[in-house]
């Protein structure tokens, strides 16, 4: 059924999230025991690992040539520095590099061409096996270097190889279970309209994050050392569903993190909020936003997480864990990526609500093939940069409230509405930051209907710096909201991404209404 009024859903909506915040808070502390727990048989575990390597060493080993060891050394050291000082300039010294060496968005469209290795000039080879060794790919850019067939003749390319072989054998394997996750709703890009005392102004402080916010979280993260990576490098599922742990090598001083967005949509009651209309690609292939100005006009550039994030890589690409970005969660009863996809904008039922009725007869031209037509090249245009889908469900439900015949419904219209666009998912992140059940491992009606829809990575909301479940049949993350809420009243939770009083925006009004 249709919803009637934006304005009851959307408070509905957020006291429900805050709910969810505040059940998630309660069971904190037993997952902590549960992670310390886990951590504990972990470190036995590997401890037990590392004895073995010494035996075996100390056995097969006789000679250590110490001039070797202290020249490998200092070579990862020469290479690391050099690629830090070259991958931390700015904006602007990246643009007064030679024209010569490679870009990201270079190197991203040659990668993309149908060349062969031996198509390439040697030049462009080592551009490109150098964007993948700056993006920890190793092994890939080792590959594409001995694929040339002058490969044997090239000295700066059996160079860059020992270099990358050394750094991979430097690099650690982080633990999983200590993998964080943290995450957005929309950005805000003119906080005058989004904190202008009306009803909403309540909800937008409490879970919503300024653009100015954003990115100084983002460089910040990015100056401690953060790489984004992607929930699939965390977990392998199988074709049958099955799941095994994945691997995340990283150099010393890096931290892995996993990136999410929710309601990527831009709902109706949104409009005139100081938020942007919706994704476009642009006339050079990029990702941008579209906003609507006072007078009508159009404005087009980068005003949410997706274009941020893409211009930040774009300049930072260590930031970037193999090419990984974020994972968007789409609803889609008003439609995806701001887009008015869903069926009910063309059959019209009889509980369509308000909203939609208006929009409607403010866009009379309306084509439902021409609207998932431009949803679908935006889809297939973010994947290609490397962001993922979820689902958050169709109508943004409560999935720890509703029934399974509810689930089993809202479940069929994502299905129908959202999944031939994106291409499909198999990953829901769940609404109001609920859950299916407490820490326990997953089971019920509801999980078994969810796996058999192909589900296999499920998150949550947690306030925990950590929550990992890895077993046979799922995946399971908490999230961190990355929000006015959590900024001002627990910033203490923060401390290890960023110092909220050098991030949090002072157009904010304060003090954030609590949640109720």
């Amino acid at each position: 059924m249709e919803k009637k009024n934006d304005r009851n859903k959307n408070t509905s909506q957020n006291k429900l999230y805050s709910d969810e915040i505040k059940e998630m808070e309660r069971l904190s502390e037993e997952q902590e025991k549960a992670l310390r727990e886990r951590r504990q048989a972990r470190k036995h575990r590997i401890k037990k690992q590392e004895r073995r390597k010494k035996l075996i060493v100390l056995g097969s080993m006789a000679v250590v040539t110490v001039v070797v060891a202290v020249s490998a050394v200092t070579g990862i050291v020469s290479f690391v520095t050099r690629e830090s000082r070259q991958s931390q300039v700015s904006s602007k010294k990246s643009a007064e590099k030679d024209s010569s060496e490679p870009t990201l968005t270079d190197t991203v469209k040659q990668s993309r061409s149908d060349l062969e290795v031996d198509e390439r000039t040697p030049e462009e080879i080592l551009a490109d096996a150098k964007l993948l060794a700056v993006q920890y790919d190793y092994d890939k850019a080792i590959s594409l270097l001995q694929k040339y067939s002058g490969y044997k003749k090239n000295t700066e390319m059996q160079d860059a190889v020992k270099q990358y072989e050394e750094i991979k054998a430097s690099c650690k394997s982080w633990p999983l279970e200590e993998v964080t996750h943290v995450f957005y709703h929309t950005l805000i890009k003119d906080p005058s309209k989004a904190f202008d005392g009306d009803y909403k102004e309540a909800d937008y402080n409490q879970v919503m994050t300024t653009i100015d916010e954003f990115n100084k979280i983002t460089e910040t993260m990015y100056e401690k050392g953060y790489v984004m990576v992607s929930i699939y490098d965390m977990a392998k599922a199988d074709a049958d569903g099955n799941i095994t742990e994945g691997e995340i090598l990283l150099p010393e001083g890096k931290i892995p993190f996993v990136l999410s967005q929710d309601d990527v949509c831009y709902y109706h009651y949104m409009d005139g909020d100081g938020y942007a209309s919706k994704l476009v690609v642009d006339e050079n292939g990029k990702i941008r936003n579209e906003y609507i100005e006072d007078d009508g006009s159009v404005s087009v550039g980068d005003y949410d997480m997706v274009p941020l994030i893409d211009r930040f890589v774009e300049e930072h690409p260590d930031f970037s864990y193999r090419g990984a970005k974020g994972i968007v969660a789409l609803t889609g009863y008003n439609g995806i990526l701001g887009y008015r996809t869903d069926q009910s904008y063309e059959t019209r039922p009889d509980d369509l609500d308000a909203n939609k009725v208006e929009w409607l007869d403010a866009h009379p031209d309306f084509s439902l093939a021409k609207e998932r037509e431009g949803a679908k090249k935006v889809a297939d245009a973010m994947k290609a940069e490397g962001w993922l889908f979820a689902s958050h469900t169709w109508g943004h439900q409560n999935v720890g409230q509703i029934g399974l015949e509810t689930l089993q419904t809202d479940t069929r219209k994502f299905k129908d509405n959202v999944d031939p666009l994106i291409g499909g998912t198999d990953i829901i992140i769940f609404a109001f930051g609920t859950d299916l059940c407490g820490p326990e491992d997953y089971h019920g009606d509801k999980f078994e209907y969810l796996k058999g829809a192909g589900y296999n990575y499920f998150c949550n909301v947690d306030s925990s710096k950590y929550y990992v479940q890895i077993r046979e049949r799922y995946f399971r993350q908490g999230r961190r909201n990355l929000d006015g809420y959590r900024m001002y009243y627990h910033p203490e939770l923060l401390e290890d991404l960023f110092d909220v009083k050098s991030v949090f925006d002072p157009v904010r009004p304060t003090p954030v209404p609590p949640m109720a």
